[in-house]
């Protein structure tokens, strides 16, 4: 765990301003990027070099996570998209969340409205934790649920019952895809995907209302942003557009434009430690 004392100048500045804003907050909205899994052993895609060291697979066929991420391969070649996801899909359900997870829940729990999520993650890795389904919003959707590729309708249903056998070395489905109950089509993840018309977002229309009124009883909320980066940036245009006191968690970007913003040069887990640190510190105080 990172101590306070390890941080000097203007980033232990940013630090006691964080606490600060922590301590006096009602409410804490948790913005999330893929930033945050990485202390949980999960893949950073950054940049094409490291998705492809993910899937050497795909490095030797060329194809990007642009690409691959993309509907038209349930379409064309089931087995390569699904051996892509159901990849995913396994090694989501394997990921045991990192401490970090915990210190946030904690963060929570001093506060009379507790916590929304609002995150681009579609891994499940906030509900593993242990944080409620009604206070997440999942805004690029779950890998956790699927629907048809049509669609032939606006059913989204679990994927809890799928486990998908995957070659790894080819990143190939073994056997058939998952198919839709209603239509007998392809099914898909209920994810976002780039250049997606077929996507089913009432699901998360849902959760977007909901964080909606849950925002609307805070007086004093506080957003942490952690591992959101500006390649596509959705969680952090959320994050700022509220006016709100943010701390900016993120090894790479944690640059601010804004007197009410603080940046964290450093990990998830290396920034939530050393906040819990400081909190713990003026509890002793007081």
């Amino acid at each position: 765990m990172i101590k306070q004392s390890q941080y000097s100048g203007e980033d232990a500045q940013a630090l006691q301003r964080a606490a600060g804003w922590l301590a006096q907050a009602d409410g804490l909205l948790i913005t999330a990027g893929a930033g945050i899994g990485v202390d949980s052993g999960l893949p950073d895609f950054r940049g094409r070099e490291g998705f492809w060291r993910a899937y050497p697979a795909l490095a030797a066929a060329r194809i990007s996570f642009e690409e691959i991420a993309d509907p038209v391969h349930f379409a064309r070649d089931p087995q390569l998209a699904w051996g892509f996801y159901g990849h995913r899909l396994a090694l989501y359900r394997n990921t045991v969340p990192h401490a970090g997870f915990a210190l946030l829940r904690r963060f929570a729990e001093r506060m009379p409205m507790g916590a929304f999520v609002f995150t681009s993650n579609v891994d499940g890795q906030f509900q593993k934790a242990g944080f409620a389904n009604e206070q997440i919003c999942e805004i690029h959707g779950s890998i956790h649920h699927l629907q048809c590729c049509e669609p032939c309708s606006g059913a989204i249903w679990s994927a809890g019952e799928l486990t998908p056998v995957v070659d790894e070395t080819a990143c190939r489905l073994l056997g058939d895809p998952p198919r839709c109950p209603r239509c007998g089509g392809v099914a898909r993840p209920n994810i976002l995907m780039f250049g997606d018309a077929a996507w089913l977002a009432e699901r998360t229309r849902a959760q977007q209302l909901r964080l909606d009124v849950w925002r609307r009883k805070v007086e004093r909320l506080l957003v942490i942003e952690i591992g959101a980066g500006d390649a596509i940036p959705t969680v952090r245009w959320f994050g700022e557009s509220l006016g709100v006191p943010l701390v900016r968690i993120n090894p790479r970007q944690a640059e601010v434009s804004s007197a009410r913003a603080v940046g964290l040069p450093c990990g998830a887990l290396a920034g939530l430690s050393a906040l819990g640190a400081l909190l713990d510190e003026d509890d002793e105080i007081a």
